[in-house]
């Protein structure tokens, strides 16, 4: 006799969508610190993402420059999603986003203000001063914050299309290290809640997703790795296990044994 295995029933799920467009995969990639420009795109073809970031002061905006990094990312296969990363402050994130822009980009931005060169902690008042110009600016605003609910709710009040708290620290790779902030920000906004930055490995992303948030976006994760392209292999399928636990709803956690076989009554 044959056993069928049965996924489970995700039919209340829904497409990720920001800004007036959906996307199937709730992986986000960036596309800094590779090894190389031909490990970066088989890495990113290989996590099955669908939006791309790129870094605008860090990069050459020339497309037809092989060895720039906008020359393999091919846009009608990957949406590009501009960055305003190494910005500290928010005329400088503003002048960022409206070159990308200007250089063929599309409105969405993610938008970072950094306030601290050593922990590259949001500036989260120069974050809410950026993301409104740029919202009245028609911007569609990727807010990458810290893990604080006030400021989330502060984010999506402003006009932010999405807030990205992070996980930990950019680059750090320590995983989720508040759980309950995030949990917490998810339950409030009614925006997608986007987790950027910190994660390191698959089952960082598995349980990250498990939180019940709409995505991850990551890049160290993979082009640190020493094997980028099966790493964001294992990336993807984490997303995507971490979404359908989620959508299962997990088992309580319990202080006590509970036997998975019932006992039957006894005999006499």
């Amino acid at each position: 006799m044959t056993t069928t295995l049965q996924q489970p029933d995700t039919a209340t799920d829904h497409p990720l969508a920001i800004g007036g467009r959906t996307f199937r995969s709730r992986l986000m990639v960036g596309t800094g610190k590779y090894r190389s420009n031909t490990d970066m795109a088989r890495a990113i073809e290989a996590s099955g993402a669908e939006i791309v970031t790129v870094a605008v002061r860090r990069v050459d905006l020339d497309r037809t420059k092989s060895e720039g990094i906008l020359y393999h990312l091919n846009p009608s296969h990957y949406f590009l999603l501009a960055n305003t990363a190494g910005c500290y402050s928010a005329a400088d994130a503003v002048r960022y986003a409206r070159l990308a822009r200007e250089a063929g980009f599309n409105d969405f931005i993610k938008l970072e203000v950094i306030g601290d060169r050593e922990t590259l902690l949001p500036d989260t008042q120069g974050l809410l001063t950026a993301t409104r110009e740029l919202v009245q600016d028609g911007f569609v605003v990727l807010a990458y914050t810290n893990d604080d609910l006030i400021t989330a709710l502060r984010l999506e009040e402003a006009g932010a299309a999405a807030v990205m708290p992070l996980a930990s620290p950019i680059g750090s790779g320590l995983g989720l290290l508040n759980p309950y902030g995030v949990r917490s920000i998810k339950s409030r906004l009614s925006v997608p809640v986007i987790v950027d930055a910190g994660v390191g490995t698959a089952s960082d992303a598995c349980l990250t997703m498990e939180q019940g948030v709409d995505g991850i976006l990551m890049n160290t994760a993979l082009a640190e790795a020493r094997d980028p392209v099966a790493m964001a292999g294992a990336m993807r399928f984490a997303v995507e296990a971490g979404r359908l636990a989620y959508l299962a709803g997990r088992m309580p956690k319990r202080e006590i044994a509970v036997p998975s076989s019932p006992e039957r009554g006894m005999v006499e």
